[in-house]
């Protein structure tokens, strides 16, 4: 069995989705403090920052009862504070300008590898990944998203193309973990979802949810101001 639920999580939302919630923060917590020994804030069990605090939208994987969570990511619009700008800055040249409606950043983004293979037994975590990332790319083009940003370290690439997104590295810098972070300009659009489902042979979209409502998608760029 592969992919259960992906659920956009919204502000309205986070007291109804608060164990969702939990879940990803303690993994992120072992993924990006434990196991790549990032530079991020961490409280007992939990990774969790300020951008957290500014309504951000979560795309959670899980399973059919909402329970258990397999993976997620963490969406916020770039007309907004941003990791890329507040804290990889240095991972981009100074001559682009990655400020508009239509570009959201993609951050936080992580997938259970014990809990998949606990169970999802058929299902390696390399193509976890892999449909996770193109459940992003269908919450993004129902949403009207045309760009997506993201921060990452260089072996990523590999499972990114082997996803079929199309995305182009402007560039990285050191000093954050134990590798070099990159940082990658990742193109929305039919072509590239139905170039990403060819690649992993999906036939059906996994995610089926609802869009991002208007005062949701406007709140951080107010929160700027």
């Amino acid at each position: 069995m592969e992919a259960k639920m992906y659920l956009l999580v919204q502000a309205h939302e986070f007291d109804r989705y608060r164990h969702l919630l939990d879940q990803s923060f303690r993994l992120r917590k072992r993924v990006f403090a434990d196991q790549l020994c990032w530079k991020v804030s961490v409280s007992g069990a939990c990774e969790r920052d300020q951008y957290d605090d500014l309504h951000p939208a979560y795309l959670f994987w899980c399973d059919d009862s909402t329970e258990k969570l397999y993976g997620s990511v963490r969406l916020m619009p770039t007309t907004g504070p941003t990791l890329l700008y507040d804290v990889f800055r240095e991972t981009f040249p100074n001559a682009c300008d990655l400020i508009a409606p239509g570009i959201w950043e993609g951050t936080r983004m992580c997938i259970d590898e014990e809990a998949i293979d606990r169970d999802l037994l058929d299902l390696r975590p390399d193509r976890a990944f892999c449909l996770l990332l193109l459940a992003l790319c269908e919450v993004a083009l129902d949403n009207g998203i045309d760009t997506l940003i993201s921060n990452y370290e260089p072996q990523m690439r590999r499972l990114y193309k082997r996803a079929g997104a199309e995305f182009d590295e402007l560039g990285r810098a050191d000093g954050y973990g134990r590798f070099p972070v990159c940082c990658g300009v990742f193109e929305v659009s039919q072509r590239v979802r139905a170039q990403m489902q060819q690649s992993l042979q999906v036939s059906v979209p996994l995610y089926s949810g609802r869009s991002f409502s208007k005062r949701e998608v406007e709140m951080p760029a107010l929160m700027t101001a």
